[in-house]
C-alpha cells in the first residue's frame, strides 16, 4: 500500500514539473502568435507556476490525511499513543522495581514489529 502512495506523490510531484516545462512552451507560443506580449510571459509563467506549487501543497495535504484516516481505521497506533503507553510502562516499572520486583522487559530491549490485519474484500493492497 505503501508503494501506492509513493506513486501517486511521485505523480503530483512529476506534473508538477511537466508542467512548468509546458507552461513555458505554451507561453512561448502565445508570445510567437503575438497574443502575449514579451514583458508579460515572465509573470505569467511565474503566477502559473505558483499556483501550480500551491496546488502541489494541496495535494500533499490531502495524501497526508488520507494515510492518517487509513492508519487510524486499521488501528495503527499513533506516535502519541505510543509515547503515552511507553510512559505509563515505565512508572509502572519504576514501581515493580520500589516493590523490589524486578521488569520483564529490559528498557533496551526492540519491541516486537507491528503487525498489520490482513486487507479484506476490495480494499487497495
Amino acid at each position: 500500500m505503501s508503494d501506492l502512495f509513493k506513486k501517486a506523490i511521485s505523480l503530483g510531484l512529476g506534473l508538477t514539473v511537466v508542467s512548468k516545462e509546458k507552461i513555458e512552451k505554451t507561453v512561448d507560443d502565445l508570445v510567437k502568435r503575438g497574443e502575449l506580449a514579451p514583458g508579460e510571459s515572465k509573470a505569467l509563467v511565474e503566477r502559473l507556476m505558483e499556483r501550480g506549487d500551491e496546488e502541489q501543497g494541496q495535494f500533499k495535504r490531502m495524501i497526508h490525511e488520507q494515510v492518517k484516516r487509513v492508519l487510524q481505521e486499521v488501528g495503527v497506533p499513533s506516535e502519541s499513543d505510543v509515547t503515552s503507553l511507553e510512559q505509563r510502562v515505565a512508572v509502572l516499572e519504576k514501581k515493580l522495581a520500589e516493590l523490589g520486583g524486578t521488569p520483564q522487559l529490559q528498557p533496551e530491549a526492540s519491541p516486537a514489529p507491528l503487525e498489520v490485519p490482513p486487507l479484506k474484500g476490495n480494499e487497495i493492497e
